[in-house]
C-alpha cells in the first residue's frame, strides 16, 4: 500500500504542472481510480444499520465525516455515475461490478414524481449504465424515469416544475432543470415517442425566454402562475442576490444549451451557449485560474469561497461546445486551462477527503450549507470533462454515444 501511495504521488507531482497542459489526462485517472476505491471503503464504513436508506456519498460533514444520502436526494446518482465513467475509461470489469449495486439502488427512483431531478439521479447512473452495457433492463428504467418526469410538465407554463411544497412559489423553475432534459432527449431516441423531445424543447425555449438577462447571465428561479403561464417573480435563491449571477447556475445554463444544440441542431441554442460562455469569461470577477467564486457579483469578491463544481461543469460543457462553434479552439483551450487548474490546485491528496477528488466546492452559501467542501457532483463533471478531453485528444467524437470502452 505504501509503495502504491508513493507511486501515485510521484505520478501526480510529475504531471501536475506540464502534463495536463499537454492534455495528459492519464495521471488524473490514476488518481481518480485510487480515490474511488477509497470512497467505496469509506462508504461501507459510514453505513448505519439504523439508517439503511443512507446509501450514496454526497459531501463531508463539519467534522470531516462522510455524509451519505438516500436515493431520493438529488445528488444520489453521481457516485454510481463516477464508477461507470471509470469503467468507460479502463474497460475493466471490476469497475462495472462496483457500479452495478449502486445503480440498482437508484432504480427505486424511476416512479418518484415528486422531483424534477430525474436526470441527475437516473440519467447519470442508469443512463450511463445503459450507454456502456446496452442492457435492455437499464433502457426500460430510463424510459420509466422519463415518463415520470414529463408528468411535471405544464403546457400553459411551457416548463417542467422544479420544486414542490414551497410556499413562496407557485410553479418554480430553476436553471438547474436544463440538465434533466438530456434524459428526455435520450428517451425520445430510445422509444420514438416525440412527446419526450417536444417537452424538452418547449422547456428549453421557455427557459431561454425568461431566465436570462440582457447580458446573458441567468436568474436561478423563475416562478410562474400555473393557471396562466405568466411570470410572477424572478430570483437567485442560491446566489448572493436576486440580481446576481450564481456561478453554478451559469454553468448549468452553458451545459444545458450546449446539450440541447447537440440534440436538436437548433442554432438558437448554440448561440445561447456561446453568449453564456462570453458572459462567464468576460466577467471581471473571474479569477485568473478560471475557477469562479461562488457568485460573480458577491461583495468583497476576493474573500469569497470558490466553486470547483461550477468550474468542472463549465469545462465539460466547453469541450462539447468546442466541437460545434467557430470559436472551438478558444473554448477547448479554456477548458484545458480549467482542468489544469483543478488538477494542480483543487485536487485532494491521495487517500484524503474520504475519497473525494476535488476540494473547494460551494453548494448553498445563503443557507450556510456545503461551503468550501468536496461535493460529489464536482467529481462527476470533472471525470466527464477528463473523458471528453481524452476523446478530443484521440480525434474521436466528444460524446461517446455508442458507449465504446477503452481497448
Amino acid at each position: 500500500m505504501m509503495m502504491r501511495k508513493i507511486a501515485i504521488a510521484l505520478l501526480l507531482t510529475g504531471a501536475g504542472t506540464n502534463a495536463l497542459a499537454q492534455q495528459d489526462y492519464k495521471p488524473a485517472f490514476v488518481f481518480a481510480q485510487h480515490q474511488a476505491d477509497v470512497m467505496l471503503k469509506e462508504t461501507n464504513k459510514a453505513k448505519n444499520p439504523d439508517k439503511p436508506n443512507l446509501v450514496s456519498p454526497r459531501t463531508l460533514g463539519r467534522n470531516g465525516e462522510l455524509v451519505l444520502v438516500p436515493t431520493r436526494d438529488w445528488c444520489s446518482g453521481f457516485f454510481p455515475g463516477n464508477l461507470w465513467f471509470l469503467y468507460e475509461y479502463t474497460g475493466a470489469e471490476s469497475w462495472k461490478q462496483k457500479a452495478v449495486p449502486f445503480t440498482t439502488l437508484m432504480e427505486a427512483e424511476k416512479a418518484n414524481a415528486g422531483t424534477h431531478d430525474m436526470g441527475f439521479k437516473l440519467y447519470n447512473s442508469v443512463g450511463n449504465a445503459y450507454r456502456l452495457t446496452h442492457d435492455a433492463h437499464y433502457k426500460d428504467v430510463v424510459l420509466e424515469a422519463a415518463k415520470t418526469l414529463v408528468t411535471r410538465f405544464n403546457p400553459k407554463v411551457g416548463s417542467l416544475k422544479s420544486w414542490d411544497n414551497r410556499k413562496e412559489w407557485k410553479f418554480p423553475v430553476i436553471i438547474d432543470n436544463m440538465m434533466n432534459l438530456e434524459l428526455l432527449f435520450e428517451a425520445a431516441k430510445l422509444s420514438g415517442d416525440k412527446r419526450f423531445y417536444n417537452v424538452a424543447v418547449t422547456h428549453a425555449n421557455t427557459t431561454m425566454k425568461n431566465h436570462f438577462r440582457e447580458n446573458y447571465s441567468s436568474y436561478h428561479v423563475v416562478d410562474y402562475d400555473p393557471e396562466t403561464g405568466a411570470v410572477l417573480h424572478k430570483q437567485t435563491h442560491q446566489g448572493f442576490a436576486d440580481s446576481s449571477s450564481w456561478a453554478r447556475g451559469q454553468a448549468w445554463g452553458l451545459y444545458g444549451f450546449t446539450m440541447c444544440y447537440r440534440e436538436t441542431h437548433n442554432k438558437a441554442y448554440l448561440q445561447q451557449a456561446e453568449q453564456i460562455a462570453r458572459f462567464i469569461f468576460s466577467n471581471p470577477n473571474m479569477p485568473a485560474d478560471l475557477v469562479p467564486y461562488w457568485d460573480y457579483d458577491a461583495t468583497d469578491i476576493k474573500t469569497q469561497p470558490r466553486d470547483a463544481s461550477a468550474a468542472a461543469v463549465t469545462a465539460s460543457a466547453l469541450y462539447e461546445l468546442s466541437t460545434y462553434s467557430k470559436n472551438g479552439k478558444k473554448y477547448k483551450a479554456t477548458a484545458d486551462k480549467i482542468i489544469k487548474s483543478l488538477h494542480t490546485a483543487y485536487q485532494a491528496q491521495p487517500d484524503s477527503a474520504r475519497g473525494f477528488m476535488l476540494l473547494h466546492s460551494t453548494g448553498h452559501l445563503p443557507a450556510k450549507s456545503e461551503i468550501d467542501v468536496p461535493i460529489i457532483y464536482a467529481d462527476y463533471y470533472y471525470l466527464e470533462a477528463l473523458l471528453r478531453q481524452k476523446r478530443l485528444t484521440e480525434k474521436k467524437p466528444v460524446i461517446n454515444a455508442a458507449g465504446t470502452l477503452k481497448n
